[in-house]
């Protein structure tokens, strides 16, 4: 297995399509577990903004993103627990932290145990508690 490396303009320029089209077949062949989170976050009170499935984001494509909070969930499978797959995940992770994005991770098992605390964790990611009212949320182009 390969972690992507070596992200320069040379490379973005080159990939873009390439990722895009990644992109658009991961989100045509969804798993059970991301169809379950993506009803879920379709649902989630987000006025003025909203999550992405399988979005590009410099050489990865994430499960899911919201602009507005610079906020990506990844689920992860059990295959993640395995020591080269969890290695690259904390590459990309740490990658997408230095580019100012936040990343949460979610098991499946989470998703298909308790997909209620999950939508919670996301609703305080998102608005600091779940007391917290909804806030419109503005998407910030970069």
């Amino acid at each position: 297995m390969q972690c992507a490396a070596g992200w320069d303009e040379a490379t973005q320029m080159v990939s873009t399509s390439i990722r895009r089209a990644a992109a658009k077949k991961l989100r045509a062949n969804t798993t059970l577990h991301e169809r379950m989170l993506w009803r879920v976050l379709k649902d989630l009170p987000m006025h003025g903004s909203h999550f992405r499935r399988q979005a590009p984001i410099g050489p990865y494509v994430v499960d899911f993103f919201c602009p507005a909070k610079r906020l990506i969930i990844e689920l992860d499978g059990g295959h993640h627990s395995q020591e080269e797959v969890a290695a690259c995940d904390l590459d990309r992770q740490r990658w997408l932290e230095r580019e100012g994005y936040r990343v949460v991770r979610f098991w499946n098992s989470e998703i298909a145990s308790d997909l209620m605390a999950v939508r919670e964790r996301i609703y305080i990611e998102l608005y600091g508690s779940r007391e917290t009212e909804t806030q419109p949320l503005k998407h910030r182009r970069s």
